[in-house]
């Protein structure tokens, strides 16, 4: 899209989305929820709140919603009843119509951060410890494969731009989503987006599909957004075969469930594989689990950092506790458990990791 199709986009939006344009320019505001005409939410610091805004009537929000399509190559049709979409700003858009949505369409817009945020910004914001972003750094830098677990709104979307920005910078990354949503910082940066199929069945592609063409595109990380269904097991596989170092996330409340959930959206594959099969191609590829979480203040923290050492003889996956969000006289924060990580001598020996391993020392030795 040029810019001056990208301008105009934004002025037929801004035009169409004037009710609820002053909860789009609040920075505190993270989240709009749009039930009908006539019910508008807001979350600002992890509360939701009722507003006052309305829009006039049940087809101006029909006519924003379909401007909110259009802008991302998608259509809003009686038979396309859920879509999702992002608006000119990056936020994230989901769209459900009638007879879906009993009271009228429905949209909720996931904003984020125009200021790119990094993980000293997570620290400040006492969503983890300064050893712990060490620790996640060097993690990424050595490639390891990261899953970024929690909950929906817990922050994974937002830890995982933190992470993608420790890439080094000479590296090309293929970013593949169902919505554009992660915000990059590097220079060599290909971003793939699925589309749905037109009327007739056809112009679609989908994650699973992008992400067998990333393969072939010279990527040297490959960064899902979020895994949802068979493109599981191509990450996985992936993952062991020369695409080290890609994170991704997925919806799960512990580092066992995100396991569990990684080998029930691999079945959906179609590929027949024998569980033990598939669940000791699961425990070598992902090495990491970071857990997230929203708090009962509204805050977001990362709650738990696992590391996973493979399958046991009985076939279970071993997960050791590196890190854990533990009570404190000033307040929750992540305490080192003591277990020392797998690839401690890997990070020990980088000589470009120094003052990683200076921050977080008692790891490493």
């Amino acid at each position: 899209m040029n810019n001056d199709m990208q301008a105009l986009f934004q002025e037929t939006l801004g035009y169409l989305l004037a009710p609820v344009q002053t909860l789009l320019a609040d920075e505190a505001v993270t989240e709009i929820m749009i039930n009908g005409a006539s019910e508008i939410f807001a979350e600002r610091a992890g509360r939701i709140e009722r507003t006052k805004l309305v829009f006039p009537d049940a087809a101006a929000l029909e006519a924003a919603a379909r401007g909110i399509a259009q802008f991302s190559g998608k259509r809003l049709t009686a038979d396309q009843l859920s879509v999702e979409a992002r608006l000119p700003d990056g936020s994230r858009v989901h769209i459900v119509q009638p007879p879906a949505a009993r009271k009228g369409l429905s949209m909720a817009i996931r904003k984020f951060s125009k200021s790119k945020l990094g993980l000293a910004d997570l620290v400040k914001r006492n969503a983890l410890t300064e050893e712990s972003a060490a620790f996640l750094t060097a993690a990424v830098r050595i490639r390891k494969n990261i899953i970024v677990s929690g909950g929906t709104g817990s922050g994974k979307t937002t830890l995982l731009n933190c992470l993608s920005a420790q890439i080094p910078s000479y590296e090309r990354i293929l970013v593949i989503e169902d919505t554009a949503e992660l915000q990059l910082q590097q220079d060599h940066v290909v971003q793939l987006e699925a589309q749905q199929p037109d009327r007739f069945g056809q112009n679609g592609i989908s994650i699973r599909e992008l992400f067998r063409a990333s393969l072939r595109m010279r990527p040297d990380r490959i960064l899902v957004g979020e895994c949802r269904g068979g493109e599981a097991l191509d990450m996985i596989q992936a993952m062991t075969s020369g695409h080290a170092g890609s994170p991704s996330t997925c919806h799960a409340d512990t580092p066992n469930d995100t396991l569990a959930r990684l080998e029930v959206m691999c079945l959906m594959s179609g590929v027949e594989l024998p569980l033990m099969a598939l669940r000791a191609q699961v425990g070598s590829a992902v090495q990491l689990i970071v857990q997230v979480g929203r708090q009962a203040d509204g805050s977001r923290r990362i709650t738990e950092i696992a590391q996973v050492r493979g399958i046991d003889e009985n076939h279970r996956y071993v997960i050791d506790n590196l890190f854990r969000l533990t009570p404190g006289t000033a307040g929750p924060s992540l305490v080192w458990s003591g277990v020392k990580p797998t690839f401690a001598e890997t990070v020990s020996a980088d000589p470009t990791l120094g003052e990683l391993v200076r921050a977080s020392a008692r790891l490493w030795s």
